[in-house]
């Protein structure tokens, strides 16, 4: 999901399997609503990346879209394959913006291997390191796309584990009704299953995990076929089957807060950015996320579609 395609960062993005698509103009017919007033950024021509799954070219469209009705002319260069690609073009100044991940740039990108557990300073951290790479990263939202464990409504009623600590618990008091379905890579990192175990003292015996694909241990948690789910916390797949999400209650998973990062040189000449995207972070959260993400992944929404739906509904910003 956010760890694909991982170059070195001295690649030349262009040059990469992860390089910027040619993109094309954002043609959405849009005016100010309650962001973009007065047009701050007429005359602005203003470039928004993404990385390629939904959630990322939904961010990615909420961002330029938001452009587009403060005045500017943005190019679409969302859907970048793979992590590094979409970072390294804000950096290089390729592009202008992207919605990043804070526990991806603090681990993946700046090589820490601890994640700073309060997600405000976890922000306050990378927006710090950032600095002198040329990105500004803007507040935060509490849209927090971490790993996290999910089971179906059946086995919730049954076993009532509401807590990592709780499923800790129950693995000691009842070993078999804890099965796990889970990822290959969630499997093996350091910050995923064994990680997990470690911090909760839970000790699953290998033949009560069985590794798969993503989108089929939604699929195995509803059935009921494993008790509990590797699932990402945003993923729409989580409401439109009714999960129920196992709280981290001891704060083992790093917070990837989604944020704006924006090219530093391009945010000091076109400060007004910062109030334009602000009101919008500040909405997106965990429950709006599934719900938009649900609409791409579930329903077959176009997710540039479902942005400018969502920005509209929202009154951020007007049609026509």
């Amino acid at each position: 999901m956010r760890r694909g395609c991982l170059l070195l960062a001295g690649l030349l993005v262009a040059a990469s399997g992860c390089g910027l698509t040619s993109g094309s103009p954002m043609v959405d017919d849009v005016q100010p609503g309650s962001i973009g007033r007065g047009e701050p950024l007429r005359g602005a021509d203003l470039t928004v990346t993404s990385k390629e799954f939904t959630e990322q070219l939904i961010l990615g469209a909420i961002m330029g879209i938001a452009f587009e009705a403060a005045g500017a002319n943005v190019l679409d260069r969302t859907g970048i394959q793979g992590s590094v690609g979409s970072r390294e073009a804000v950096k290089s100044g390729d592009a202008d913006g992207v919605y990043e991940y804070t526990g991806t740039a603090w681990i993946t990108y700046m090589g820490n291997s601890e994640p700073i557990t309060d997600p405000r300073q976890q922000w306050q951290a990378v927006h710090d390191a950032d600095l002198r790479n040329g990105l500004t990263w803007l507040p935060p939202a509490s849209l927090n796309n971490t790993y996290a464990l999910a089971m179906n409504q059946t086995n919730f009623k049954k076993y009532g584990t509401r807590t990592l600590s709780d499923v800790a618990a129950l693995s000691r008091s009842n070993p078999s009704a804890v099965t796990l379905c889970v990822e290959g890579e969630f499997a093996n990192r350091a910050d995923g299953l064994p990680g997990m175990q470690k911090a909760y003292g839970m000790n699953i015996p290998p033949a009560r995990i069985t590794q798969m694909d993503t989108g089929i241990i939604y699929t195995q948690a509803a059935k009921g076929s494993c008790t509990f789910g590797e699932v990402f916390t945003t993923d729409g797949r989580i409401k439109s089957m009714n999960l129920v999400v196992m709280e981290d209650d001891q704060k083992f998973f790093p917070n990837y807060n989604a944020a704006p990062v924006i090219n530093t040189r391009t945010l000091k000449e076109w400060p007004a950015i910062t109030q334009i995207l602000d009101p919008i972070t500040k909405k997106l959260n965990n429950s709006v996320a599934q719900t938009l993400n649900a609409k791409v992944d579930v329903d077959g929404e176009d997710p540039h579609q479902v942005a400018l739906d969502w920005l509209v509904e929202e009154g951020f910003v007007k049609e026509g």
